[in-house]
């Protein structure tokens, strides 16, 4: 027995078991994935394609026929920005179910209602950022613009401009090094300020006065039949231009937009489309707003999955609300989302033997949280071990990691929320490299140990 630990590296056991390609067919996917998912918007509506494709219904369809039984699966659509995937289990929902739960939301720059003006013969979008950014890194970057509005007469407009290869971009500019003294003597922080992330749009004038805003306007009108009132109710969010590459000569990596968290996100959709029917219910379940702090009707903290819950125990046959309390209670979870990967370039900011390292595998995180372990989940010893077995069982490469040293920051998920219901829940994902930048890095090998982690918790863990 060996009674010394040593974390594993994931290469090697697939060099060793000559499944490499296992692990690059799987990370196509993904890429694919994140190239349809730049929004949380998009996101949710290629997980409901695929769910279809999967052979999936809406939780409509299913409240029609006023029943359901086990081997069904069951979609939610949450207002286009959040969608939970259920196959409903052998067992009653009251017994519990095993949930995979992720967030669909990114760190961006969103519209302010009133964006659009001239500066300096330019064309300029004011924004607000969301989420936690450097904004620094957001300048002299090439950015894309999706998002829907609303036209005067109801009708929606989906907007995508900058994605393909013949669409324009849209850059924020930057202080050239020439001038930048002023700058230059600024904490890194306030170099750049939350007022100064302007979009730029165009140049060519009109006649008008404001005639590059009449020129957009006119661009936009012809092609959405967008006025600028329209602008004041719309929901438009600025991501980065671009797909989801290779990283390295090796092409080991993925570089993208969007990691955190659809890594997760695409690990816990496939996972639960390879099982076909399982004693207890499966739910992958994600969530919006997790980046501000999970508020509103699409995050973790309104009542969305709660009353889903209940719909789903009234097809059953037999509701009342103490089964609704009992099923959550009852369930054990995985906090689907991202870890920070030790970055060799910052070996200040991390304790090195209680980090997470790219290539070792999907990262199980006991507690989150700010410094004292403040808004965190702290999970349980039993469970921690519990999924520890089941991981070693189905030869799951996996590892523990911490957010960094004890007083450098800290962050949180969407675990506690959950836990509130009284389930089981640990922090589980992937490791991440440039977390919250505007193109962060993975392993792919770490990818396909979540998505073996993920599956193997649907399909082993007790309840």
């Amino acid at each position: 027995m060996e009674i010394k630990y040593e974390a594993k590296n994931a290469w090697e056991l697939h060099i060793k078991n000559n499944s490499l390609k296992d692990v690059m067919t799987y990370s196509k996917g993904y890429k694919d994935f994140l190239n349809k998912s730049k929004t949380e918007r998009s996101c949710a509506k290629e997980i409901i394609k695929q769910a279809k494709e999967n052979g999936y219904i809406s939780i409509e369809e299913a409240m029609s026929k006023g029943s359901i039984k086990a081997g069904d699966k069951i979609y939610a659509n949450n207002k286009d920005k959040g969608v939970c995937l259920f196959l409903i289990g052998k067992n009653s929902i009251e017994r519990g179910m095993r949930i995979i739960g992720s967030h669909i939301d990114s760190p961006r720059l969103d519209l302010k209602a009133n964006p659009l003006y001239q500066e300096a013969n330019l064309g300029l979008l004011k924004t607000h950022y969301y989420g936690g950014i450097k904004k620094y890194q957001w300048l002299a970057q090439p950015l894309s613009l999706h998002g829907v509005v609303i036209l005067k007469d109801g009708k929606k407009v989906e907007i995508c401009i900058g994605e393909d290869d013949s669409d324009p971009v849209f850059c924020i500019t930057d202080i050239l090094p020439h001038l930048s003294s002023d700058q230059n003597q600024k904490k890194m922080a306030e170099a750049v300020k939350g007022e100064d992330l302007n979009l730029l749009i165009g140049s060519i004038p009109t006649e008008e006065q404001e005639g590059v805003v009449c020129n957009i306007l006119r661009i936009l009108n012809e092609k959405y039949n967008m006025i600028e009132e329209d602008f004041l109710t719309a929901e438009l969010e600025i991501v980065p231009a671009g797909k989801a590459r290779d990283l390295g000569l090796d092409k080991s990596m993925i570089l993208s937009y969007g990691h955190d968290d659809r890594v997760c996100t695409y690990a816990a959709m496939t996972s639960i489309f390879d099982i076909e029917e399982s004693d207890y219910t499966l739910v992958t379940l994600c969530a919006d707003k997790e980046e501000v702090g999970s508020n509103g009707n699409t995050g973790m903290q309104s009542r969305f999955f709660e009353n889903l819950v209940a719909e789903l125990i009234e097809l059953e046959g037999s509701y009342s609300d103490l089964k609704i309390k009992r099923a959550l209670a009852r369930s054990k979870v995985l906090s689907a989302d991202v870890s920070a990967a030790y970055d060799p370039n910052f070996p200040s900011a991390y304790d090195k033997r209680n980090s997470a390292y790219a290539g070792n595998g999907v990262v199980l995180i006991k507690y989150t949280g700010s410094r004292g372990k403040g808004g965190c989940n702290d999970a349980n010893a039993e469970f921690l071990a519990e999924v520890r077995n089941v991981f070693n069982s189905e030869n799951v490469v996996w590892q523990t990691g911490e957010l960094g040293k004890v007083d450098q920051g800290g962050g949180g998920t969407i675990a506690y929320m959950l836990a509130n219901y009284g389930a089981e829940v640990v922090d589980c994902g992937v490791g991440v490299l440039s977390m919250h930048a505007p193109y962060e890095a993975i392993s792919k090998v770490d990818l396909y140990e979540t998505y073996k982690g993920y599956k193997a918790f649907f399909n082993k863990i007790s309840l």
